[in-house]
């Protein structure tokens, strides 16, 4: 039985790390960071448990980096959806409406994994840098690009802090921020109207509507 080419045990790792990031965003978000542990993941995963040792030095790096791509495929996933009726897919406004949406959606959505991730960002280790980190940076600088900014990276790491801020505060314990009011504060700041993006639960909060103002690229 001849060996198996170079192409084909590159694509079964990546298909096993992948599986380990699933598995990790998953557990991560039912049990939360300090009761999961890396033999809960690999064996959801159904891999070894030194497979995971294999791929990410530690717990902290393996959380960071699933989270990471999580967002990544939320705002890719958010980004390339087709346009409804009349929506012009392709419109910077629309794209930075979405990835607004996406990434306070999924804080929504998932707050226990999205804590948990805030929370390590905090310390002093803070960001982790990976390949997944870099593709959800990538994505998110190309959209300021598609905006209309005059500097995509000072821009981009504007929108950053404030995506970031916005998701502290969502899941604030104790003293959370609506996301409605959220939205409407970051959609009034680059100018976008509410009912671009994937606007839910009526309109903007006190009623009217949060209007695309002239010139109103950051």
């Amino acid at each position: 039985m001849s060996p198996r080419r170079a192409s084909v045990n590159e694509e079964l790792r990546r298909r096993s790390r992948e599986r380990l990031l699933q598995a990790a965003v998953e557990l991560f978000g039912e049990h939360g960071y300090e009761a999961t542990t890396l033999g809960d993941i690999a064996e959801r995963a159904g891999a070894a448990r030194g497979l995971v040792s294999y791929y990410f030095p530690g717990k902290r790096q393996l959380l960071q980096t699933a989270v990471h791509r999580q967002m990544h495929l939320t705002l890719a996933a958010a980004l390339e959806r087709d346009p409804v009726p009349g929506e012009d897919a392709a419109g910077g406004r629309e794209l930075l409406a979405r990835a607004i949406d996406a990434i306070l959606g999924l804080a929504a959505e998932r707050p226990v994994l999205m804590r948990a991730h805030m929370a390590l960002l905090l310390q002093q280790e803070g960001f982790v840098q990976c390949a997944e980190q870099q593709r959800l940076a990538a994505l998110l600088r190309e959209t300021m690009v598609r905006y209309g900014s005059a500097d995509p990276e000072s821009d981009y790491r504007m929108l950053r802090a404030l995506l970031m801020g916005a998701v502290v505060a969502v899941l604030l314990p104790g003293a959370p921020m609506p996301g409605r009011r959220l939205r409407a504060e970051l959609f009034g700041r680059y100018g976008l109207a509410w009912e671009l993006g994937c606007p839910s639960g009526g309109g903007p909060p006190g009623g009217g509507s949060v209007s695309a103002r002239e010139g109103a690229h950051q």
